[in-house]
């Protein structure tokens, strides 16, 4: 068993940045891939990016350029820099582990 912890979020302008973070604590020894989806209201879960533990990133298409992922694995900590924000990525943003999913955190970008 894996449990996440998220912190981070909350209300921003648009424009603005947030850092979120992601403590993983349990089985951690079996922890592969990290890394962030999102669900906005009526929509449905998406990906936000990813990190393996050897440091490969992925991300969205409607990150690229804006959000950065990063990963301290002393830590068991899983990091998610969001820039020049707006309004479309407000939603509640899940931290994963592996198969294992945080309670999430929510994020409103204000416009």
């Amino acid at each position: 068993q894996v449990q996440l912890v998220e912190s981070g979020g909350g209300l921003v302008q648009a424009g603005g940045s947030l850092r979120l973070s992601c403590d993983a604590s349990g089985s951690i020894f079996s922890i592969n891939i990290m890394g962030w989806y999102r669900q906005a209201p009526g929509k449905q879960r998406e990906l936000v990016a990813t990190i393996t533990s050897g440091g490969n990133t992925n991300y969205a298409d409607s990150v690229k350029g804006r959000f950065t992922i990063s990963r301290d694995n002393a830590k068991n900590t899983v990091y998610l820099q969001m820039t020049s924000l707006t309004p479309m990525d407000t939603a509640v943003y899940y931290c994963i582990a592996n198969l294992y999913w945080g309670k999430g955190t929510l994020v409103t970008v204000s416009s």
